[in-house]
């Protein structure tokens, strides 16, 4: 499988997570499947809605931000197909938290933020059992 980032886009998540320190930020991944990979087209920052004195660890979205960027990936002739999201101070590795709140058919982007700057970012899979994550390869390039 994976997952196929041009470098523009991995600085703009990465710009956009540094911004968010200390709290966690994220947002979506439009793009499509290309073969056996999936190919980030374009990557689109949302607003972490969940409590201000949790947002250092806890990140969420409203539903209509859900289906405002479904409606966006469509007309654009895209697919919704990932997140992602930070880790500020915290290793790049899903948590008990993401994988109570994730999707299998979806990627998943984690980028640990270390004193505000983009350290590590890896590449997750959700098994369809929703047992565990298993990570995928992530190849930036144009």
């Amino acid at each position: 499988m994976g997952v196929v980032l041009r470098p523009v886009l991995q600085r703009n998540i990465f710009d956009h997570l540094e911004a968010s320190y200390p709290n966690e930020g994220g947002g979506f991944l439009l793009g499509a499947l290309d073969g056996e990979a999936v190919r980030i087209s374009d990557v689109i920052p949302v607003q972490n809605v969940f409590a201000a004195e949790e947002q250092h660890h806890r990140y969420a979205m409203t539903p209509q931000d859900w289906a405002r960027l479904e409606d966006e990936a469509e007309i654009r002739g895209l697919a919704l197909v990932g997140y992602y999201h930070s880790h500020p101070d915290s290793p790049a590795v899903p948590s008990v938290y993401d994988r109570d709140h994730a999707w299998p058919n979806f990627v998943y982007l984690i980028t640990s933020v270390r004193q505000g700057r983009a350290a590590e970012m890896l590449v997750w899979r959700l098994r369809a059992d929703r047992s565990a994550f298993d990570p995928d390869e992530l190849a930036v390039s144009d």
